[in-house]
C-alpha cells in the first residue's frame, strides 16, 4: 500500500507500523519538522531515498504529497476480541456495509477521537481499509482497531451476550439524549443508500434517532456517527464527575 503526507508518515512511525520504504522530496530549507521525520526514519533503519518533487508527485499520484512517499505492508485488522479487551466499558462502532472509502475515513478519525474501542466491519459489500482511507483519516487509522466478520448478525448476538447493549441508529427510533451510554455500548450504522439491513436491525436491542429541527430525512453516516459516539462520550464523563 502507498500513501503519502507527513502527518500520515508521523503516525505510521508512532503506531510502529511495518514500513517498507520512505521517498523524501529534495528541500533546499526543509525544516526542523521534516528533518525530524527523516531522523526517525533514519534511527530506525528504514529505507528511504531523497526523491525529485516531480518523482514524487509520479510515485503519489498527487501534487499534495507534501514531500513524503511511503510504502506500508498491508492493514493489519484486529479481532473483535482485541477490541472488547481494549477498553472498559467499551464503547463500539459497527458499520452496516459502508462501501465510500471517504464515509469509513471520517468515521474512523472520528471513532479515534471519541476512544471508541475499535470499529467492526462485514466483509461482503464493505470498504475496506485502503490508500483513500488512511488519507482521510489523517493517519489515525493506524491507532484504530478494525474488526472484519463474517456475518454481522451473528456478531451483534455475540456481542450481546458478552452484556454489550447494542443500538441501531435510524431515523425512526427514541432520541439518544433518553438512552444511557455508559453501560458497554455498541452502536450500529447503516448503508449510505439504504440503512442498516433488516436482519441486522432485527438483532439489535433499541432503535436509536438523532432528534432534527429542521425537516430533514438524516445526516451523512459521518457525521451522524460523530454526534452519537460524543453523547455516549458526555454520559461518561459526567458519570466519571459524579
Amino acid at each position: 500500500m502507498r500513501v503519502y503526507g507527513r502527518k500520515i508518515l508521523e503516525e505510521a512511525l508512532r503506531n510502529n507500523v511495518p514500513i517498507k520504504k520512505v521517498f523524501f522530496q529534495k528541500m533546499k530549507n526543509p525544516g526542523s519538522y521534516f528533518l525530524s521525520l527523516v531522523k526517525q526514519v533514519e534511527d530506525r533503519g528504514i529505507r528511504y531515498s531523497f526523491e525529485s518533487e516531480e518523482n514524487l508527485r509520479r510515485l503519489s499520484g498527487t501534487k499534495k504529497h507534501q514531500g513524503v512517499v511511503f510504502d506500508i505492508q498491508e492493514y493489519r485488522y484486529s479481532s473483535v476480541e482485541e477490541i472488547l479487551e481494549s477498553k472498559t466499558p467499551p464503547l463500539i462502532v459497527i458499520l452496516d456495509q459502508i462501501q465510500d472509502p471517504h464515509n469509513l475515513g471520517a468515521i474512523v478519525r472520528t471513532s479515534v477521537g471519541a476512544g471508541a474501542n475499535g470499529i467492526i466491519i462485514p466483509k461482503d459489500k464493505s470498504v475496506k481499509v485502503t490508500e483513500t482511507v488512511v488519507k482521510v483519516s489523517a493517519g489515525t487509522v493506524f491507532r484504530a482497531k478494525i474488526a472484519i466478520v463474517t456475518n454481522l448478525a451473528r456478531t451483534i448476538e455475540e456481542l450481546k451476550e458478552r452484556g454489550v447493549w447494542v443500538y441501531a441508529s435510524d431515523v425512526n427510533g427514541t432520541p439518544i439524549y433518553e438512552e444511557d451510554f455508559t453501560l458497554p455500548t455498541a452502536f450500529v450504522f447503516g448503508n449510505e443508500g439504504e440503512g442498516i439491513r433488516r436482519l441486522v436491525k432485527e438483532k439489535c436491542d433499541r432503535v436509536l434517532t438523532i432528534p432534527m429541527e429542521n425537516d430533514i430525512d438524516s445526516l451523512n453516516v459521518s457525521v451522524s456517527v460523530g454526534i452519537v459516539l460524543f453523547e455516549a462520550v458526555r454520559q461518561r464523563r459526567m458519570k466519571r464527575a459524579e
